[in-house]
């Protein structure tokens, strides 16, 4: 089988793609060995959200489900254990792509519980426990970038973790994701990991920042205002990558952890399907191009930027101050950015707890209907 020529172009751009979508389905077919040969993907990543919707419409967990009751395993245990298993197994599809990148790629994310998004120490906890429970070098472990995050992500690189870092809205938190993976390098090296095995990315959201920002433009309605709808995203993810380049292109402590053999954490461009149905919908695949970048792209918009995407290699590089005009005039219209991003990072975690309390009470469900 031979590679989709327009996602190839993506890849040798610099975009690393990555699937944003698990099944136990997609696996058992070979369906994800299929994105791998033919769609360029070189990763995966999952959510509450993802796990909520595979394994409420599918029977292909009905078996194990039935054993976790039998041995007696509450919901919690059970939702661990059917998670675990589908990111090992899919880590192990992986695992070619993993050892020809060295390691940079054939990744495979898996998050903590979304209700301990604001717990420091349960979230250090817990990755710690999944790191060893799925027990593959090519696994990332997600981390929500909340204020509790930001401490627990330090904590966790300075173990030898590998780490996502996921629901990053602002430029000014991304920074601070930086400098807690930065911490967290150092005082591994301290506690004798090979800092080279460390790999970190972090996801910044696009697209849900214009359906915020849009919908108060739209509220503003002024022509002014009206006329920056669609335009928050990609700006903000273009200032992300000018941070980005700044920390680990021009400043003086990376350098030092890089002589150490220590990686830039790469930016992700997260939340990447269009929402809006008046804008293209390969918008945040096209327009977010640059070398060492990730892109979790669902499915839909996979397919679609295989049959008529384009790489735009102009889209970031040198964005940087026609980016931020497009934050000067958004403030100026009367737009509070300090609150779209806090409201984004809130929802975020809530929409994720949601996911998480279904998925919750669909293997609630299909538990008691084995022990029945």
């Amino acid at each position: 089988m031979s590679q989709n020529q327009n996602l190839a172009d993506l890849s040798a751009a610099g975009v690393s793609v990555w699937l944003d979508d698990l099944s136990r389905d997609l696996i058992a077919t070979g369906g994800l060995q299929e994105q791998i040969d033919t769609h360029s993907v070189v990763g995966v990543t999952t959510n509450p959200a993802i796990f909520q919707n595979s394994i409420s419409k599918s029977d292909s967990y009905a078996e194990q489900v039935s054993s976790l009751a039998k041995a007696g395993a509450d919901v919690d245990a059970a939702l661990t254990a059917i998670t675990t298993d589908d990111v090992r197994n899919a880590c192990d599809v992986l695992a070619p792509v993993f050892a020809a990148s060295d390691g940079h790629d054939g990744r495979v994310s898996i998050e903590v519980d979304p209700r301990l998004a604001n717990k420091t120490d349960e979230t250090v906890a817990q990755a710690i426990e999944l790191w060893n429970l799925v027990d593959r070098p090519n696994l990332f472990i997600k981390i929500p970038a909340t204020k509790a995050g930001i401490p627990a992500i330090a904590r966790v690189i300075a173990e030898g973790i590998s780490v996502n870092v996921t629901l990053i809205f602002s430029v000014e938190r991304y920074r601070e994701v930086m400098d807690a993976y930065l911490d967290g390098l150092d005082t591994a090296l301290r506690n004798g990991h090979d800092a080279a095995k460390i790999e970190s990315v972090a996801s910044f959201f696009v697209s849900r920042v214009d359906s915020e920002v849009d919908n108060r433009l739209t509220a503003i309605g002024t022509p002014e205002a009206l006329e920056l709808r669609g335009k928050a995203g990609l700006a903000n993810a273009r200032l992300a990558y000018a941070a980005y380049r700044e920390v680990f292109e021009a400043e003086t402590r990376f350098p030092d952890l890089q002589a150490h053999g220590a990686l830039p954490q790469r930016a992700l461009w997260a939340s990447t399907g269009t929402k809006n149905a008046e804008y293209p919908d390969t918008l945040y695949v096209s327009e977010l191009v640059a070398p060492n970048t990730v892109n979790t792209i669902p499915v839909k918009t996979l397919n679609a930027f295989a049959d008529h995407g384009w790489v735009n290699t102009e889209s970031i590089i040198g964005q940087a101050a026609a980016s931020q005009e497009v934050f000067d005039a958004l403030t100026a219209v009367g737009v509070d950015l300090a609150d779209v991003f806090v409201t984004l990072e809130t929802e975020g975690v809530s929409k994720f707890e949601d996911a998480w309390g279904d998925l919750l009470a669909a293997t609630q469900t299909q538990l008691d209907a084995a022990q029945s």
